[in-house]
């Protein structure tokens, strides 16, 4: 596929044989944007695990200290007294059978699903939406629960699910392009400890292999992941 120009004097920064230490990264990652638009800026790692394997999958959740820059849209799939707990704490939407069936219909106006353990019955029969989008809920991430004050007030807050895919992958969302270099170094080091404690005792050797950041419409900067794990256990 052909790159445009401004695509391509942006990866002519770049020296995309080197691996950067972080923070010349972030910094070589706000030179390279040029789009009109506040960007997202992603973070990409590969790593040493085979998810064939289930003593070798890698999935967690983590609150990144300065979220992500959007408004979470949430829906609470719940009843009675739970119903009233998410609307409290700050649920876009609250519902029962009256969100599944506008779903079936074809309505995806939200981020994230969650749902109180009763309803999962019910809701499983979106499996077929829900599953192939990543909005299923789910009690691995925190979005199975009876507790939707405590889920619906983390996903506002900036919590992020991570899952890695058939190859090794992770890819997540760390900010916006407005974020300054702190913040996206505190939500970077956020997710590199939450995926460090996720490592599965079957993994061998080197864990980590590759970490890579972009913006939305920038080329991808090679990090330096074994620097920045010996720094963040100083």
């Amino acid at each position: 596929m052909k790159k445009g120009k401004k695509y391509l004097a942006a990866r002519g920064k770049i020296d995309r044989q080197k691996v950067y230490p972080l923070d010349e990264a972030l910094k070589l990652v706000k030179e390279t944007m040029y789009a009109n638009f506040d960007e997202t800026i992603e973070a990409s790692l590969r790593l040493g695990v085979n998810p064939k394997h289930a003593d070798q999958m890698v999935r967690g959740t983590v609150v990144l200290p300065h979220g992500i820059g959007k408004d979470v849209r949430v829906l609470v799939f719940a009843k009675g007294e739970k119903e009233d707990e998410a609307r409290e704490a700050g649920a876009d939407y609250v519902g029962s059978e009256e969100y599944i069936e506008k779903i079936k219909g074809g309505w995806l106006d939200f981020d994230v699903a969650v749902a109180t353990p009763d309803m999962m019955k019910s809701v499983g029969k979106l499996g077929r939406i829900l599953g192939a989008r990543g909005l299923m809920p789910n009690p691995k991430s925190g979005t199975v629960t009876l507790d939707v004050t405590k889920a619906v007030r983390e996903l506002k807050a900036g919590k992020i699910a991570f899952r890695v895919d058939k190859a090794g992958n992770i890819g997540v969302p760390l900010g916006k392009a407005s974020f300054d270099q702190e913040k996206l170094s505190e939500n970077l080091r956020a997710l590199m400890e939450a995926i460090l404690r996720a490592r599965p005792a079957a993994a061998k050797g080197q864990y980590v292999r590759h970490l890579a950041i972009c913006s939305t419409m920038g080329p991808g900067i090679k990090v330096d992941a074994a620097r920045l794990i010996v720094e963040m256990k100083q």
